[in-house]
């Protein structure tokens, strides 16, 4: 048993910050991290704003504060500079784990003046088109060690910023194998969820799961749907699974795009759904449309360890996923003709060659991107710094 500075017993405490614990790949990683530091010994904290995944954290053992991270004012992160001061030398926290901007700011204060090792991860590929919005992403650039997502989030980092970090170290997102397990997947879960969306057995499902936001390329996909429906396409089902989380202007067009294009009988906006292994597995087809570049893209990563073929968009992590041909299909992003084609390529190929491409597909995350693998990389980089403690 380690014994703290403080005199607590257990092993050393890790905190990590994130604006909000809500639906996302940062908070799901949270999430996973969290699991992982119990599962070896040490004490995990997240600090953030609140949320839905809250219960999950504490659910796992790990130890939720509550503090106002969802913020870009200046004078609200030189204030959470000081509560994440405060907290670190409190609960004797020996590495803080950003992963987002704005919190990541503040904690790289906190861990500066505390002297502890600081890190982030890059989960995204954030805008950069100007001088002061460089400067405000290079926080993510700062600390002890940068985590790249995938290896295209490592090219970004490195084509973009002339900033360079002290260690950068591509651990690309792990899914979880046990909960995105096929076998583990009931049929009466199955049943629920497309009762639930009004499909008839006759219909291929396809899913787009997502935030209901643009650049998730739902509209892209209505359009698709549109051009098929006019060429005779009708046995399909297509379930858009998602909050809007506050876009209600978006959600409202596209409401009127589906009426519009006559496809209101085929179209579900299922809102959140909580089971994702059972929405996938209830699904033929899974679609990411995303039309800005995803650093890693956890939707095509899950629906392949679910065994379904995917078709993304050809940027991002994406191309690391996805093996077009053998587990799933590329088209560029936000073009409509080419995801109708591709649609129309799964559909006409028939459901054994849709599922041998689903069963190619999971082989593929199984060897590369499993949650063990990642948990194990991260909790690996954390007992090198904490060896050698902040730079």
């Amino acid at each position: 048993m380690i014994y703290n500075r403080t005199g607590r017993t257990g092993g050393p405490a890790i905190l990590q910050v994130v604006p909000r614990l809500d639906t996302g790949g940062a908070e799901r990683t949270t999430i996973d991290i969290a699991v992982a530091l119990k599962r070896e010994g040490f004490i995990a904290l997240v600090a953030s704003e609140g949320g839905r995944m809250v219960g999950e954290i504490e659910a796992v053992g790990g130890e939720w504060i509550s503090m106002p991270l969802d913020t870009k004012s200046p004078f609200a992160l030189a204030a959470n500079a000081r509560r994440l001061e405060t907290l670190i030398r409190a609960r004797d926290v020996r590495l803080v784990h950003a992963r987002s901007r704005a919190p990541a700011w503040s904690a790289l204060r906190a861990a500066h003046v505390a002297r502890v090792p600081f890190v982030t991860t890059f989960h995204g590929a954030y805008s950069a088109g100007s001088g002061l919005k460089r400067l405000y992403n290079s926080v993510m650039l700062r600390g002890d060690a940068v985590i790249a997502n995938s290896q295209w989030t490592a090219d970004h980092i490195r084509s973009t910023y002339s900033f360079r970090p002290k260690q950068l170290v591509v651990v690309p997102r792990g899914i979880d194998l046990d909960r995105f397990d096929p076998a583990r997947v009931s049929s009466d879960r199955i049943d629920r969820l497309r009762k639930s969306w009004g499909v008839l057995e006759s219909h291929v499902v396809i899913l787009l799961p997502g935030r209901i936001t643009r650049w998730k390329g739902q509209l892209v996909l209505v359009q698709a749907l549109a051009k098929m429906f006019r060429n005779g396409v009708r046995s399909v089902h297509v379930v858009l699974a998602g909050d809007a989380q506050g876009r209600d202007a978006y959600a409202a067009e596209l409401r009127r795009n589906i009426e519009d294009s006559g496809l209101g009988e085929i179209v579900t906006i299922a809102g959140h759904v909580e089971d994702m292994a059972a929405a996938y597995r209830s699904a033929d087809i899974v679609v990411s449309a995303s039309t800005d570049p995803e650093a890693f893209g956890r939707v095509a990563a899950e629906a392949s360890a679910m065994e379904r073929p995917v078709i993304a968009t050809d940027h991002g992590g994406a191309r690391e996923t996805i093996r077009p041909g053998v587990s799933g299909l590329l088209v560029p992003p936000g073009d409509a003709v080419a995801l109708a084609a591709a649609l129309g390529q799964l559909l006409h190929a028939g459901a054994e060659v849709r599922l041998a491409m689903g069963r190619r597909g999971r082989e593929h995350i199984v060897k590369n991107y499993s949650l063990a693998r990642m948990t194990a990389d991260t909790l690996a980089l954390y007992r090198q710094l904490l060896a050698h403690g902040a730079a």
